[in-house]
């Protein structure tokens, strides 16, 4: 930049072009999970929970359709709501096809059932789902948005290098008047507004920076962009992505959480009044809101199911079996034919896995303990990601840790593990009791007096001080005793409020209070009669006998 402190720059080249936009299409259920994640926020999930409410209640159309057609009723209705509000002039009658060689056209695409209903009384999420049906149906009935495309190409006199300039000017509104595109939507960067200039102006010369740029990472998957990328592999049908998605995170496959960015200096250079300057900005980068980050189990299942099953975890299987499928519906081809062909090798290389392959844990060793030598491994055990100092076997029994929340056993170093078994780590006393903290098998907790209480996923268990914890108690103790409605301390038997209503609790189980019953007045008797009544508690996992 030294070379231009003197430099003059002028308008070498304009370059217009007449441009536009165009609206988007009706919604299918999966453009409909992805836009309402990406400017409601919803899960798709909650998505499809809302919009089959909208359903039952008569306001849109069937929610499960990979179809973006509208009827001539439909067409007609929008057409004049849009006349009506903006003009005859942003009107614009559309009728678009869907592109999926696959999609199953059994119904519209979804839409209002009545054009004239811009709002409805329910509750807010549904409101606000409901206008973004009703604002991206009317919207694909609108003109197209009209725009003028700029380039400027700017020389210096010095060395006659060429500076771009790109930039948009919005002629006619159109659709946009109506209904924003989601960013994810935008086929190119936004567009600057540009001043209007001449060719051969010279241009007065303000200020001119240059900042250092990185490179950034692939972007992790939103639930929106997985269902996008679902859709384009042809896996599943649209009805199935949020039941998908909802198994991956409950099964904890993956995660859904945001992160906090980092912070890195970069050089920025500055020239104005002739003087040139350096400085040091810090940026923040590598921010994550709402991303899904795959889980220790949930790499060591896939990369267990990927040595063993490569033909299942092909992208394209799924997708053959939904083409298979339809061939079916159609009569092309014989159901039987298609399962013979699918499930004997399968349940060949079923049996070869069970007899050949070994249970995986992801192991994975950190380096020996500075005192006894032992080795310090990170794996998955029973309850899920933790560490452990030696590797058992004989008469040795090897210490075990669980992993923090935010730590995996594939970053995890030897130090971090380290300071896993200082817990558990007693604080104090408090009440003549010790209060102790630790990680258990459903996260941290506070134990003070043979109770537990839990503490939140993230709670830094080292930082926490004795002040803190016996705070945590006594709050813990007030919810308590005003969920509590009796106490029959003899028999240590509790009526307490419950989400789903009253319940009795004797030792660690629950017991529901028939309707019939008033848990104000409840006697020990009616308490005592519930337990006994109460059906023997099943295992939550039965073993098959072997014949």
């Amino acid at each position: 930049m030294n070379s231009w402190k003197n430099a003059r720059f002028s308008i070498a080249h304009i370059e217009k072009k007449p441009a536009k936009k165009t609206p988007a299409p009706p919604f299918t259920t999966s453009t409909l999970q992805q836009e309402a994640s990406r400017k409601l926020g919803f899960s798709v999930s909650k998505t499809m929970t809302l919009a089959q409410r909208l359903y039952e209640a008569g306001h849109i159309t069937y929610m499960r359709t990979d179809s973006v057609n509208l009827s001539d009723f439909a067409l007609d209705a929008a057409k004049k709501m849009v006349e009506k509000n903006y003009g005859i002039s942003y009107a614009k009658t559309r009728k678009y096809n869907t592109k999926s060689k696959s999609a199953q056209e059994a119904h519209e695409a979804i839409r209002p059932a009545y054009f004239d209903k811009q709002t409805i009384d329910a509750g807010r999420d549904e409101e606000r789902l409901y206008q973004l049906i009703w604002k991206r149906t009317v919207a694909s009935q609108m003109a197209d948005a009209k725009l003028e495309r700029t380039i400027f190409d700017i020389k210096n006199n010095i060395d006659n290098k060429i500076l771009n300039a790109k930039g948009e000017v919005l002629i006619f509104d159109g659709f946009l008047k109506l209904y924003q595109v989601s960013k994810e939507d935008e086929s190119e960067e936004n567009q600057s507004v540009l001043p209007r200039v001449k060719p051969n102006q010279t241009l007065e010369t303000i200020i001119i920076q240059a900042s250092e740029k990185f490179s950034k990472a692939a972007g992790r998957f939103t639930e929106a962009t997985l269902v996008r990328r679902l859709e384009e592999l042809g896996i599943g049908r649209p009805s199935t992505y949020a039941k998908t998605i909802k198994t991956i995170e409950d099964r904890g496959y993956v995660v859904k959480k945001s992160m906090d960015g980092k912070q890195r200096d970069i050089i920025k250079l500055s020239l104005e009044n002739a003087r040139l300057s350096r400085s040091i900005v810090v940026e923040n980068y590598g921010a994550e809101k709402k991303k899904l980050f795959p889980s220790d189990v949930g790499m060591v299942v896939s990369r267990f199911l990927s040595d063993n099953f490569k033909l299942i975890m092909d992208y394209g299987f799924t997708a053959n079996i939904e083409k298979d499928l339809d061939k079916i519906a159609t009569g092309d081809k014989v159901w039987s034919s298609i399962i013979k062909a699918f499930y004997e090798p399968f349940h060949k290389q079923v049996e070869i896995t069970e007899k050949e392959s070994k249970r995986v844990s992801g192991d994975r060793n950190l380096g020996n303990h500075p005192e006894s030598g032992k080795p310090v491994i990170a794996r998955i055990g029973r309850y899920g990601p933790m560490v452990q100092i030696g590797e058992g076997g004989g008469e040795e029994k090897p210490q075990f840790a669980k992993l923090m929340p935010d730590q995996s056993i594939n970053t995890i170093t030897l130090e971090e593990a380290l300071e896993l078994f200082k817990l558990p780590k007693t604080l104090g006393e408090y009440e003549s009791e010790e209060v102790i903290v630790s990680q258990g098998r459903f996260g941290p907790y506070i134990r003070h007096k043979n109770k537990f209480y839990s503490l939140p996923k993230d709670q830094d268990l080292m930082a926490i001080s004795l002040e803190e914890a016996c705070k945590i108690i006594e709050e813990k103790r007030k919810t308590a005793a005003e969920n509590t409605i009796k106490v029959f301390d003899k028999e240590e038997i509790l009526v307490l409020k419950g989400r789903y209503g009253p319940y009795l609790k004797k030792g660690k189980r629950n017991y529901r209070i028939p309707k019939s019953v008033d848990p104000e007045s409840i006697t020990l008797e009616q308490c005592l009669d519930i337990v006994e009544k109460a059906p023997e508690k099943k295992p939550r996992y039965q073993r098959k006998k072997k014949s």
